[in-house]
């Protein structure tokens, strides 16, 4: 009880040292600053894909009952409707559990493409309004008087744009998967669709839970160049960095497209528009980087069969993003681009 009485100048050093280095630790006001983060936008990061799932699910289990009393009509007026389904032999059947375990994995994939919807919208309008918004309401001015340098405020907000609010997305988003999984394959056996239990014995969870998992690094690195981008123009912008951020690079992209009509002048419009349109604004859907020669090529998914269907949703090749310039240079170009904005937060004239 005395110990906990004392006043800092009654302590002794050593009862000093540990809150002193507590309060200047830098992983200490790191972990804080992340935290003040997620407090004053969780509605975006967290409840905006909650909500958006609950409601997904909601539709789901709604179609799911109106389609089951449909199929048990039907049944009730003189047959099934899989009637005409044979499983006579093996292969047939094979073929068909291996297309329920495809729907089966089909649902799982779009609850978490459903949960990476909205967070492409959230981690854009709050990268973009990151630094603007703490001008235009003065709380720069209450952060810029405490110990945090701009260096941590800056890359707290980075990290749960790029890290933090992807992870926080993809695990809302295996959850919704898993419901919609189970809503999917219980409807298929509730309406008496042949071999409806493969959707349980055929899918493939964990290797989508996998997949999901190893692209996270991918997806941080590919999506830098666009967060760079937002960031270094919510820093800059007086007013109106929407207009700033999306306008710029479009109005620039026509005025280079324009310039093709001039004669002895020629534009590789594809190039010009694949760095100012897709790298610098969308790099930050998830899955974009398919769109890359290298990475398709290495997914290339030939359909031959029900055997082959699983390929669609194997996303191993991700990691082919990893050899790309491509990338690289956008996350040379991003790290710049949020340097940029370090540097124009910390010197920034408001006067």
């Amino acid at each position: 009880m005395n110990a906990i009485a004392q006043t800092p100048s009654e302590q002794t050093p050593a009862q000093q040292t540990p809150i002193a280095a507590t309060a200047k630790s830098p992983t200490h006001t790191f972990r804080l600053l992340l935290k003040r983060e997620f407090w004053e936008n969780r509605g975006g990061f967290l409840w905006a894909p909650v909500i958006a799932g609950a409601i997904a699910l909601a539709f789901g289990l709604l179609g799911a009952i109106t389609g089951v009393l449909a199929m048990r009509e039907t049944m009730d007026h003189g047959g099934s409707p899989w009637d005409h389904i044979r499983l006579d032999d093996a292969k047939g059947a094979k073929a068909i559990d291996l297309f329920v375990g495809f729907l089966g994995d089909l649902n799982f994939v779009s609850g978490i493409g459903f949960a990476y919807l909205v967070m492409v919208f959230v981690v854009f309008f709050y990268a973009l309004g990151s630094l603007y918004d703490e001008r235009k309401d003065r709380s720069v001015l209450f952060w810029k008087s405490l110990p945090v340098s701009d260096t941590q405020t800056v890359l707290s907000k980075v990290v749960w744009a790029l890290v933090l609010a992807p992870v926080l997305s993809a695990t809302i988003g295996l959850v919704i998967g898993f419901l919609m999984w189970i809503i999917a394959t219980m409807t298929m056996l509730i309406g008496g669709i042949p071999n409806a239990s493969a959707g349980f014995t055929e899918a493939h969870p964990f290797r989508i839970l996998g997949n999901v998992l190893m692209s996270l690094p991918i997806y941080t690195l590919w999506a830098l160049p666009t967060v760079g981008w937002l960031m270094l123009c919510s820093a800059w912008a007086r007013s109106k960095p929407f207009v700033w951020a999306v306008l710029l690079p479009i109005l620039v992209g026509s005025v280079i497209s324009w310039m093709d009509t001039l004669p002895g002048i020629e534009i590789p419009h594809e190039i010009v528009w694949y760095i100012l349109g897709f790298r610098g604004l969308l790099s930050i859907v998830p899955g974009t980087w398919y769109l890359n020669e290298t990475v398709s090529s290495a997914h290339n998914v030939e359909i031959n069969g029900p055997q082959d269907l699983q390929q669609i949703v194997d996303f191993t090749s991700s990691w082919n993003a990893l050899l790309t310039a491509d990338l690289w240079i956008g996350v040379v170009l991003g790290a710049a681009m949020i340097y940029g904005a370090i540097r124009l937060r910390r010197w920034r004239d408001e006067g």
